[in-house]
Order: C-alpha cells, then structure tokens, then sequence
C-alpha cells in the first residue's frame, strides 16, 4: 500500500473518529421545564421537584430547572404539551404506571410509545391486608381459602377497577390457582381511607392498596398485612414477606419515573440517561422519596422501556380478558 493511500486511510479514519465525538457532544441549551401533568402537591408534581432539586443542587446541568403544573385529563393534557416538543431535550415529564393503563384501558389515546422513556425513579409497592382477628396469618393462608372458595371475602379497592391494586391482586390470585372470576370486589371512590375503615369495620375481608397508606394500622396491629408486591422486603415493614417469598412469584411497582419527548437522539438520551441515574443515587432524592413514603427504584432508559413493553404484553390482554376495556 503506497503512501498516498496510507495517508487518505488516515483521514477517513479522522473524520469518523471526529464526526462520532461530535455526535455525542449534547446538552440543553436554555431552561428546562419539567412538566408534572397534575397540580401542585400530588405525586407526578412532588417527584418532578424531587428530580429538579438533585439536578440543581448537585449541579447535574448547566442551565436553569423549572417544574411546570399541567393539570388535567388524568395527566394527559401535560403530556400532549410534551408530545408538541418534538425533538426538543429541553423538555421532560414526569409519568407513572397512569400512562401505560390509561392507553390499555382506552380511556387516553396516547401511550409510552408516543414519547422517549428515561427512567423509572421511584415506587409504592402494593400490599394486602386482612383484618387484625382474621383466621388467615399468611398469604398462602388467604390465597388457599380462596382457592377453596372465591366468593367468600369481599376485596375492597378504588378508586376504580384496572389500577394496579386490582390488577397486581388478580395476577397474584391466578398465579396461585383463584378462579379471579369469581372474585367479589367492592370498589371505594374514595380509595384507600374509605378502604381502609372498611376493613377495620368489617365491611369487607380484604383490602389492596398502596403498603404507605396500610402502614399506620399495620404497626398499631389493626389490620395484618400478609404480603407485598415488592423485590425484597420494605424497610418500613421488616415483618411483612413479599410474595415471591411465599412462593408466588410476582414483583408488581406502582411506578413513577421521568419521559422524555418523541424523537430524542442517541445523543439526547445518554445526556438524560446520565443525569437521571445521578439523581437516582443522589442523598437529596433519596430522602425526599423516603419522607414520602416512597422508595427510590430506578431503571434506566433501556430497561424502562423493556419494562413498558413487558407490562404491556401481560395487562393488555388481562384488561381485554377481565372486560375492563372502553368500547370506543
């Protein structure tokens, strides 16, 4: 091989070498908004300032960091905004498992696949209660009389059915044998205090809800909790077995994470990626997750996306099947 060609070789080589830096050269250029599609004080707007108070005060972006308030539609009107940012990285919004049933049960058009998921960030994992005097210790106990006779405890959940409470239940009830459609639920607008009083006052046998909002009874021994949906066990309630340690094998978060809108580039992506896995470690978040009740569980762009796709494929037809699908 000659000189000449030796030396054009080397060029080329260059030019990629530098066009690939170039590419993954990114990062916002002006404000960035993130929108909570709910009011000030709920979950999507508490955790949009959780994530803006560990970019700002870890110093995880150069430019300003706003939250902005866009209620409505059950979240959708915030992020149609989103949608409308097309390309922009500027933008983010927080979402929530909200996203992923409100597309499968028809009630919004839009779905994860409209925009770039980032990261999952956070967790309430699901338990189910029993009253304290129940005859059921377990959740093998509860799950077997089931077993033996569906009908025969009311299980109280809200403020609708197709949430996570009633479907994490009904996963955990199939996974052990339960015809799930025999079933008796009884369904409280008013979701887990109504609930939750419910149980105490033996209106019903059963309560699913959210492990926070059991807590207080649990520890004051008026209600038992007998088994969570989580990974490992809460360090709020060290007492309680998930149900994969009682052999059903089932991890079901009620997520909140972070999106970012439709046609984000390679570049983009790693941008946000970075951060929001800084933020996900970071003290300040952790602690502001915490105070909530919550627990941080972070996935990254990749995994959170195969987790959409994976929750999809398994409540689409569940949804289909359970008849909770809105004709259109």
């Amino acid at each position: 091989m000659n000189v000449f060609k030796l030396a054009k070789i080397a060029l080329l080589s260059t030019a990629v070498f530098s066009t690939g830096a170039c590419a993954q050269e990114w990062a916002p250029d002006s404000t960035i908004e993130i929108v909570a599609p709910a009011g000030p004080g709920g979950g999507w707007d508490l955790t949009a300032r959780a994530i803006q108070r560990a970019l700002t005060e870890n110093k995880l972006v150069g430019k300003n960091v706003i939250v902005s308030n866009k209620p409505g539609g059950g979240g959708s009107v915030g992020w149609t905004y989103l949608k409308g940012k097309a390309g922009n990285g500027n933008f983010l919004a927080a979402n929530s498992s909200l996203l992923l049933l409100n597309n499968l049960l028809g009630s919004s058009p839009l779905s994860y696949k409209d925009f770039t998921p980032l990261a999952m960030l956070t967790t309430d994992w699901i338990g189910i209660a029993v009253k304290a005097d129940s005859p059921y210790k377990t959740g093998i106990e509860l799950l077997e009389a089931l077993k033996q006779n569906p009908g025969a405890l009311t299980i109280g959940v809200g403020p609708a059915l197709g949430n996570n409470d009633h479907l994490s239940f009904v996963q955990i009830a199939r996974k052990f044998g339960v015809d799930t459609s025999k079933l008796k639920w009884v369904v409280y607008e008013g979701a887990g205090g109504d609930i939750m009083m419910s149980l105490l006052g033996g209106h019903i046998g059963i309560a699913t809800m959210s492990a926070p909002e059991m807590l207080a009874q649990h520890k004051a021994g008026k209600v038992r909790i007998v088994g969570l949906t989580a990974d490992k066990r809460m360090e709020l309630l060290p007492d309680v077995p998930t149900w994969k340690e009682q052999g059903v094998d089932i991890v079901f978060p009620h997520w909140r994470g972070i999106q970012l809108p439709p046609g984000m580039t390679p570049a983009q992506i790693a941008y946000w990626d970075k951060a929001m896995s800084e933020v996900a470690k970071s003290e300040s978040f952790r602690k502001t997750i915490e105070s909530l009740n919550g627990q941080v569980y972070y996935k990254n762009a990749a995994e959170f996306t195969q987790f959409l796709e994976e929750q999809t494929a398994i409540l689409g037809p569940l949804t289909v099947e359970l008849g909770l699908v809105q004709k259109k």
